[in-house]
């Protein structure tokens, strides 16, 4: 427990960086919670329902703190019951923000930064990247980073979030935090919606979703049945030159209520995506040191091939079964099947000359991705006593096999260079060397055997402990579908078996308002996905990397309960990642440790029945402490893509009792663009406007501003930049019918 001894430390152990205008507003609004907290009494702690109770039909302006969520807990835990920083994005707030898919969402989470270049969407929480923050799909980890693609918002019932070390919960990764994309899924109510949207660049889309009671569930005797179909169409251009999107989500389910005590949900999800052309990002002025600048001539650019090519294909199949046994006792087995065709052809880097007059196009690639997990889920919750004191029981057993055929082909070759603002490009396959044909490079077999345990015991008035474990037994076998070389064998095989845990203490020390604090760990690969790791990955990477966390916190109600908060203060630290060997260039050791510490808060405020505000701020300091790379040690410096301040400020005014304005404001700050932090690109700020008229008890009609300011930003920053979109505006019509 000696590595969570920094939890003692000052105040002065947490970032001290300049904050922004934005950042100063957003603390204003977490300061109302200084006003001493009125609400209800509070009452014993109970397990709460394993079923999530839908959210109000329209947002309070509060943070969502009482409703029970799945990510943070087994045991059916409210956000305000974790010993956690747990954040639940609800339906209800998607729709009022008008967040177009989960990348948008996810600017609700505090500190998340979030993007969708091609191949992956790539989540940054608390100081870590990529693999380091579990993305998971009603609580099931496809395991590999280009499965986490931007998905249309309409599916969506809620996104939750947890910060920090998590593996506790749903298996190895989530150093950085866990979010939980869960899906909406039949409802025992009738109810029927439809949505269009019409936007800059040709952009349309219809959305329709149906809930309907289809047998039995009208008093009488026998099962009863509830169908649910939400389905979302979208055909848009792009600000990018050539860029074209076609993308189809469908989430259709059918619940059965079996008598007995037993329900069945049958879920089937589909998902596709074909971007034509798809932009890779623009290159950098010389010289590339320090603030990176794009020309803005080149803003709308797209050098990729005339044909270009990202395809993605997801078909996701749940079986979900469960028992209540009795009050105390219930039951719950998940079979899910996951499978997925991912395809690429595009040249994918571009990098000016010396002089900045020619751009040099490099890095053809064409691959697949061809994956399938399938798994199984027993798991159950038990309420009982332990030395007479109230004590709740979760545990489950997890068994997986996660199966992966990469096709890749991309020859270091330069494909052409050409005049920055008046050029075309070639197709793909009439570059030299290039060729239709897929060769497979291997298979990653990953089998995951889990057990887990946790428990909440009230040790004395108003005082719970929670504790977790969990242990997993991984094997990774690799089989090589190319010739076999002595660095290449025909198989090869390694294994794992991390546990990882949380020890978190909750006390109610007032109507409405908790302390707590935590420690956890968690465990991921050292060097990406075990999903696509090399034979030089499993040889030389003979550990997972062990990630530990310490946190403390309080979630309150404040100002008669017109408000909510939540703070949090954490001190992370991940060991055994992958470093380069000083004595060998060429091989790497697992040597490295990275740290993050930080604050987040959160506030949500309806000081009058017009006025909404929310408001969400992340200070953190991320460093390398051992690293080396291209034999200089990088220890000190800030790890690549992670903004060390992060804000957002959302509010809203109803003009009248059918005129609602809203604004919304994000600040991200500077991010270096590689480990030796000689350059970055500067913070920026966005400005997103709205107006909605609610036409009718049933229709709004709501048109939106997004980058009101057309600010020129880097979403992403490596050796070139991944710019977000320039200013846009939409127009959404919703109805329920």
């Amino acid at each position: 427990m000696s590595r969570f001894s920094s939890a003692s430390r000052s105040a002065a152990a947490f970032p001290r960086l300049p904050l922004s205008p934005l950042c100063i507003g957003v603390l204003a609004t977490c300061a109302l919670a200084s006003v001493p907290a009125h609400a209800q009494t509070p009452t014993a702690p109970t397990l709460k329902p394993v079923d999530v109770v839908d959210s109000a039909a329209s947002p309070n302006g509060k943070l969502s703190l009482d409703t029970p969520v799945d990510t943070g807990s087994r045991l059916g835990l409210t956000a305000r019951e974790n010993p956690a920083s747990v954040s639940v994005v609800d339906r209800a707030t998607i729709d009022a923000r008008g967040a177009q898919d989960t990348q948008e969402i996810l600017r609700a989470v505090p500190g998340v930064v979030a993007h969708n270049a091609p191949g992956s969407m790539a989540a940054h929480y608390r100081g870590f990247t990529s693999n380091s923050v579990a993305q998971l799909y009603n609580g099931i980890n496809p395991q590999y980073g280009s499965a986490t693609r931007a998905v249309d918002s309409w599916i969506y019932d809620r996104v939750e979030a947890i910060g920090g070390a998590s593996s506790f919960l749903y298996g190895s990764g989530g150093v950085g935090g866990s979010i939980n994309y869960i899906t909406k899924t039949a409802e025992r109510s009738d109810f029927a919606e439809a949505q269009l949207r019409l936007g800059s660049y040709d952009m349309k889309e219809v959305s329709v979703g149906l809930n309907r009671r289809i047998a039995g569930g009208d008093g009488t005797a026998g099962p009863a049945h509830y169908a649910r179909i939400d389905l979302n169409h979208r055909n848009a251009g792009s600000w990018t030159e050539g860029t074209k999107t076609q993308s189809t989500q469908l989430a259709t389910s059918l619940l059965s209520d079996l008598g007995g005590g037993i329900s069945h949900t049958l879920a089937y999800e589909y998902q596709k995506d074909h971007v034509d052309r798809p932009y890779w990002g623009t290159p950098v002025l010389n010289p590339a040191v320090g603030a990176l600048h794009i020309d803005p001539a080149t803003r709308f650019k797209n050098y990729n091939s005339a044909d270009g090519m990202y395809e993605h294909r997801v078909q996701w199949l749940r079986s979900v079964a469960q028992w209540r046994v009795s009050d105390a006792l219930q039951l719950k087995n998940t079979f899910y099947v996951y499978d997925a065709l991912r395809d690429y052809r595009n040249v994918e880097i571009y990098t000016f000359n010396a002089s900045n007059t020619a751009i040099t196009r490099t890095a053809p690639y064409l691959q697949r991705h061809d994956q399938t997990l399938v798994g199984n889920r027993l798991e159950g919750t038990y309420q009982g006593q332990l030395a007479g004191r109230k004590s709740d029981w979760a545990f489950g057993l997890d068994v997986s096999v996660n199966k992966q055929t990469r096709f890749p082909f991309g020859p270091s070759v330069t494909v052409s260079t050409v005049n920055p603002y008046h050029f075309s490009t070639e197709n793909f396959f009439d570059i030299p060397g290039m060729s239709p044909a897929l060769n497979p490079d291997k298979d990653n077999k990953i089998t995951n055997t889990a057990l887990y345990l946790e428990n909440r015991t009230l040790v004395a008035s108003g005082v719970n402990l929670i504790a977790a474990l969990r242990h997993e037994r991984i094997e990774l076998d690799l089989v090589n579908r190319r010739a076999v070389t002595a660095t290449a064998p025909a198989t090869f095989s390694r294994s794992y078996s991390p546990t990882t845990g949380r020890l978190g203490v909750v006390w109610d020390i007032a109507p409405g308002a908790n302390l707590y604090a935590q420690a956890s760990n968690a465990a991921d690969p050292p060097s990406g996905s075990l999903a696509s790791a090399s034979f030089a990955d499993v040889r030389n990477n003979s550990e997972l990397t062990t990630g530990r966390q310490v946190e403390v916190g309080s979630k309150f109600d404040f100002w008669d309960g017109k408000g909510s908060a939540t703070v949090a203060a954490f001190d992370i630290r991940r060991k055994n990642i992958a470093s380069q060997d000083t004595s060998n260039p060429n091989l790497t050791v697992l040597v490295g440790e990275q740290s993050s510490k930080g604050i987040e808060l959160s506030a949500g405020i309806r000081p009058t029945a017009q006025w909404q505000l929310q408001g969400n701020l992340s200070l953190i300091r991320a460093r390398y402490e051992n690293f080396v790379q291209g034999g200089v040690s990088r220890a000190g410096n800030v790890p690549q893509l992670v903004p060390q301040q992060v804000a957002n400020l959302w509010a809203s005014y109803a003009i009248t009792p059918t005129v609602t304005a809203s604004a919304g404001v994000r600040h991200v700050g500077k991010v270096y663009g590689n480990a030796a932090n000689t350059k970055f690109w500067p913070s920026y700020t966005l400005l997103d406007l709205g107006l909605a008229w609610k036409v009718n008890k049933t229709t709004t009609l709501t048109g939106r501003v997004r980058n009101a300011t057309d600010r020129i930003y880097a979403a992403e920053t490596r050796d070139q930049v991944y710019l977000g979109a320039p200013r846009t505006l939409d127009v959404t019509l919703h109805t329920a019918f």
